[in-house]
């Protein structure tokens, strides 16, 4: 018998505090506004915060915005026909354009200085060149390689004769203090003699999300285990760290004539490059978030994840979008054990008898094991060690133990 599972979807509202909206992503600055990404939309606020207002509103992603030299336009990635593509509006507003049609995804890194935009592409993939810049009109037209084999996050110069970028995507780049074999220094070249120098790289940390700012590159470095602002001089070779944070990481950067701006806490800050003085803007975005309307959704087998099936082969567990499902063979109702907002539960199994379920919950802030019958009532927590992410519970034969 075909089943369909439903499940109604409680998303915890964004809470405007007196600092104004979080989750403010990927900030762009002009000498008077800053664009920024939220909820998967562009919107745009006065430079020293304020009312924000929307410029886009498809039920497709928009992401990765970049404000033209002028400010007069905004360049971005978007899904308006269903694929991934580099479109450009009026930063005052008005119709997107869309100016790549490869079916492979294209990714705005920014401006070059004659006012062409700056876009990452696979659409010449190989194994190991998986990604190439390219430059392409806003009047549209066929996109140009700059002339690199293997580019991904980068920006040029102010005058356009150097790229300052990363050879390789990260696979996971919210992986705290990764030290692994995707940990790239920046790579600065001379898009003429094609001679290259790097970021010092001296605890294998990575380099990501480098931009310009007059003679110097500016870029995010987990050297002292949170991700903050760097520079590097191209000429003295002399590098600095520039902001110290230590509880939230920077996770984005952008420049713009006279200050850069970046995301950091869930809040957009400003920072003076000479002094090193930043401060935090007071943004507010009076969005209609039906991202967090409780609704019924149609959930699909693919998006199911962690099958067991119970030892009598009657019921699976199931586990979607933080909620563990007890759903029959043939016969009865889909049940949801947990119901459960705000909070992730993971990786469900069966007891050897049928007759309990287990799984991790961090519904107290760190995830427990919890244990209860097959209703998901009598519920039993069990505080583990040195709390942190547990994986793949194991009743032993017995019943008596559990293995993670």
């Amino acid at each position: 018998m075909k089943k369909t599972l439903f499940t109604l979807v409680f998303c915890l509202p964004i809470l405007l505090v007196a600092q104004g909206t979080q989750l403010l992503r990927q900030p762009t600055i002009s000498n008077t506004e800053v664009a920024f990404v939220y909820a998967n939309d562009i919107w745009k606020a006065p430079l020293n915060g304020g009312e924000a207002i929307r410029l886009t509103s498809d039920d497709g992603y928009e992401s990765n915005p970049h404000f033209s030299k002028d400010g007069k336009y905004i360049a971005f990635t978007a899904q308006y026909d269903g694929n991934v593509d580099v479109y450009v509006m009026p930063s005052d507003g008005g119709e997107p354009m869309r100016l790549t049609f490869h079916p492979d995804g294209d990714f705005v890194q920014g401006w070059t200085p004659d006012n062409r935009i700056l876009f990452r592409s696979g659409r010449e993939g190989q194994p190991t060149k998986t990604n190439k810049l390219y430059t392409v009109s806003m009047n549209g037209g066929l996109p140009e390689s700059i002339g690199l084999d293997r580019a991904a996050y980068g920006e040029l110069s102010n005058d356009g004769t150097h790229l300052a970028y990363t050879p390789i995507t990260s696979w996971d780049p919210e992986w705290r203090n990764y030290r692994g074999g995707q940990a790239m220094p920046i790579w600065i070249v001379d898009l003429k003699t094609k001679e290259l120098i790097t970021t010092p790289q001296l605890d294998k940390e990575r380099h990501l999300d480098p931009v310009w700012f007059k003679e110097k590159v500016y870029y995010l470095s987990e050297r002292d285990y949170t991700s903050n602002i760097w520079s590097f001089d191209v000429k003295t070779k002399e590098e600095k760290q520039i902001t110290f944070h230590k509880k939230f990481d920077v996770k984005s950067l952008n420049a713009g004539a006279s200050q850069l701006v970046f995301e950091q806490g869930g809040y957009l800050h400003l920072l003076q490059p000479q002094t090193g003085v930043t401060k935090q803007l007071n943004i507010t975005v009076n969005s209609d978030v039906t991202f967090s309307r409780p609704r019924w959704e149609s959930v699909s087998a693919s998006n199911l994840s962690n099958p067991n099936v119970s030892p009598t082969g009657k019921r699976v567990l199931f586990e979607y979008r933080g909620e563990i499902f007890s759903v029959p063979k043939e016969n009865g109702t889909w049940r949801n054990l947990t119901n459960s907002p705000g909070v992730a539960d993971r990786y469900p199994i069966w007891s050897p008898k049928g007759d309990k379920i287990a799984w991790f919950s961090d519904r107290s802030g760190e995830y427990k094991l919890v244990i209860t019958d097959q209703n998901g009532l009598n519920i039993q927590e069990i505080a583990l060690p040195n709390p942190t992410f547990y994986f793949q519970p194991d009743w032993s034969p017995d019943g008596k133990y559990i293995a993670y």
